[in-house]
């Protein structure tokens, strides 16, 4: 049996210790909500933090929207207890979908904090989500991908932090962000050898929504799922770029209906308009297809 598709086109990133902007997440057309610990709260204000996420996930509210809990790093003071908390909220009816783990740099890591998961009674649905935010883990992307491969990891997702990434190379983030673009490809290579999802980084500028647009339209073309955002204003741009038009979607419908003809059962290859088209290209459609009525599904 496939896995059923679920679409990760905007994700938005929401301060955890903002009531209000979680409030408003709730409402939001996002795919999916990041509940944010780590960068988006302060060093004092972590415990009230973490105490208002956790009351947060207990009221629900934000289905069919996935929520993620992005925790602080496994090296700071703060991880043990994030990480208790959200395994607690797991186990509730409309729990978190995900952790978000920021600076994965070794598979190892993924499979430590899976382990501690398990032990902490977390849901067995409770995915993980890495962060590729050092130059390190772009090198190691692939064996962080292959991870997922063991069910211990949890891994589902990989998302990139390019202004980390720029941080700490001094690669400039530019339009079209030639700098970056092998890694940015490496790291997508490397989720489908893995069999995960894989996100592009957030835009800086949330005011400039033409030069967002372009860069989705690029993430989409270069076989990223969806973004990571920062601004609700992003949101719909970037569903609109990342889901399938709707011209493809109905000439991937009319290719898998072609082959599903009994004239056709067990052919490597068809006539199509003068041009043959081989079976592979059925199975592309079939991911089309799924995508557009998964994010259909949702409206």
């Amino acid at each position: 049996m496939s896995t059923p598709v679920r679409p990760r086109r905007s994700v938005l990133f929401m301060p955890g210790s903002n009531p209000r902007a979680l409030e408003k997440a709730r409402g939001l057309p996002a795919d999916a909500i990041v509940i944010d610990l780590e960068d988006a709260v302060a060093p004092d204000a972590k415990a009230q933090a973490r105490a208002r996420v956790a009351a947060t996930l207990s009221e629900g509210g934000f289905k069919p929207r996935e929520v993620v809990v992005r925790a602080n790093g496994v090296d700071t003071p703060w991880f043990s207890e994030d990480l208790a908390m959200i395994a607690a909220a797991s186990a509730r009816e409309e729990g978190p979908d995900a952790l978000l783990l920021p600076k994965v740099s070794d598979p190892e890591t993924l499979l430590t904090v899976g382990r501690a998961l398990e032990a902490l009674g977390a849901a067995p649905s409770l995915r993980l989500w890495a962060m590729i935010e050092t130059p390190i883990a772009v090198l190691r992307a692939l064996d962080i991908a292959l991870a997922a491969k063991n069910p211990v990891s949890r891994l589902a997702v990989l998302a990139l932090g390019t202004n980390d990434l720029s941080k700490e190379t001094g690669a400039r983030i530019v339009p079209g962000r030639a700098p970056m673009a092998s890694w940015l490809s490496h790291c997508v290579l490397a989720a489908r050898a893995g069999g995960t999802g894989v996100l592009d980084a957030v835009w800086n500028d949330f005011r400039d929504i033409e030069g967002f647009a372009r860069e989705c339209a690029e993430a989409a073309a270069m076989g990223f799922d969806g973004k990571t955002l920062i601004h609700p204003d992003q949101i719909a741009p970037c569903n609109a770029a990342f889901s399938p038009p709707e011209e493809e979607v109905a000439a991937a419908r009319a290719l898998i209906a072609l082959f599903d003809r009994p004239e056709h059962a067990g052919k490597g290859v068809v006539q199509v308009e003068g041009r043959m088209v081989e079976r592979m290209h059925a199975d592309i459609a079939r991911r089309t297809v799924a995508l557009a009525d998964a994010i259909a599904a949702r409206m």
